[in-house]
């Protein structure tokens, strides 16, 4: 798995690529619930990221409990259709503001 940070105005865009599971997973923690913390605006690109795996989920629930918590915005965008399936089918598109595309994804932070 890739991560990689920049910035879109006032936007943090984290993009993760390759595959978030048990091997990987740590990776991601180690990056994103410290930055949704910290960056009142975060747009995590997902489009590379072929597979989510329960460990993968635990650390994007954890970010965006923390969103929530500090009031700061959490954006999903790029969804590939097999791992929004799994978001469907799990509920977690509900607990998630999940855009098609990084436009679409600044505009629902406001940008």
């Amino acid at each position: 798995m890739n991560i990689i940070e920049t910035r879109e105005g006032e936007v943090l865009v984290v993009a993760v690529s390759g595959r978030i599971d048990s091997t990987t997973s740590k990776q991601l923690e180690d990056v994103l619930p410290e930055r949704v913390q910290v960056t009142p605006r975060v747009l995590l690109d997902m489009s590379d990221v072929q597979y989510v795996s329960s460990a993968g989920l635990r650390v994007l629930l954890k970010a965006a409990k923390i969103a929530r918590g500090t009031g700061h915005g959490l954006v999903l965008t790029g969804l590939l259709p097999q791992v929004l399936e799994v978001f469907q089918v799990i509920g977690f598109d509900s607990l998630f503001r999940i855009a098609g595309d990084r436009g679409e994804g600044m505009g629902v932070l406001g940008v």
